[in-house]
């Protein structure tokens, strides 16, 4: 019998983190996970105290896996311009010391109106925002670390929603931080459209795509199609259903308030950032994805809306 592979999630606690974790736990990989605080209770992971800004500390949690999953994000997206970089640094750094491929769980900022709106894995990235100018420098330096021997992939989707997040547009935006839930916002523009993607079908692909390690590029990129909503409505009725009240009303978001907020509150700079794409559809195609697995991963969208809303924790929000 083969020896399973191991897995390193720096970021493991976060919503994309730990859905990554349950599903190579699934699949039989081993899996470490990489934390400042280590949970009292967390059944079938190997934990490790460590911060992902000291570089020795995530190499030496690296040694002897088989993939690096970089989920690591600031919290409450402060502090981008001085950490999230220097974090991917130390990614790839114990990935490289290891052998092993480096995973980026990717998005949609990297793109600016010039990909509009299909844009495909090798589209051109000029992102009008700092944000996206960060995603894109964190991509260019996995590209040009493949001479040193990095392997990376990359699996862009749109705005992450599901179990375990906290910090999305889902949670802060559309249902906000007050139970019960009296009524939802609407960020989009009439007629938009959005996409939108499910955490444990995005975790589910990248453990899927991890199988096929021999088969992929050494800077493999893949997009997810994940639940488009067409004209920006599907999402609030599937909300509406799973709270049981069709005829929960339903509000304009004030950008104008998000606008005064922004200097004061992080999260609220971040969304009018993204503004954009509330404004202008955007919608990532899945054609180079079902090529290489046969399909995507897809939970039916009342589902996932179901369990993510069964896990939105009571939190401030923006406005």
């Amino acid at each position: 019998m083969s020896t399973p592979s191991t897995a390193l999630i720096v970021g493991a606690r976060g919503g994309i983190g730990g859905a990554v974790a349950r599903s190579l736990l699934r699949h039989g990989w081993r899996v470490r996970g990489l934390a400042r605080r280590v949970p009292g209770d967390a059944p079938g992971m190997e934990w490790i105290a460590g911060d992902a800004m000291d570089r020795a500390a995530v190499v030496r949690a690296a040694q002897g896996v088989q993939a690096v999953i970089h989920a690591v994000n600031p919290p409450g997206y402060r502090n981008w311009d001085t950490l999230v970089l220097p974090m991917l640094d130390n990614s790839m750094a114990a990935a490289l010391a290891a052998g092993a491929r480096l995973v980026l769980p990717g998005n949609v900022y990297n793109f600016g109106p010039d990909a509009f709106a299909d844009p495909g894995e090798d589209a051109p990235q000029h992102p009008l925002t700092r944000k996206g100018a960060i995603r894109v420098e964190t991509e260019r330096r996995l590209r040009d670390a493949v001479p040193a021997g990095l392997r990376s992939l990359v699996v862009r989707a749109g705005d992450y929603f599901g179990p375990g997040a906290a910090s999305n547009w889902f949670a802060q935006g559309l249902v906000g931080g007050r139970r019960p839930v009296r009524a939802l916002t609407d960020p989009g523009r009439p007629g938009v459209g959005h996409q939108w993607a499910y955490l444990p079908d995005v975790a589910e692909t990248i453990a899927r795509l991890l199988a096929r390690e021999d088969d992929l590029e050494p800077a493999a990129r893949f997009h997810l199609a994940g639940h488009w909503d067409a004209d920006g409505t599907e999402m609030i009725a599937a909300i509406r259903r799973a709270l049981g009240r069709p005829s929960l009303p339903v509000r304009r978001f004030p950008w104008w308030l998000v606008s005064v907020a922004r200097p004061f509150v992080p999260f609220c700079r971040e969304m009018h950032e993204m503004r954009y794409l509330w404004r202008t559809p955007l919608r990532l195609t899945n054609g180079k994805l079902v090529r290489f697995l046969g399909e995507e991963p897809h939970t039916p969208l009342d589902v996932a809306v179901a369990a993510a809303l069964g896990d939105v924790p009571e939190q401030g929000r923006c406005p």
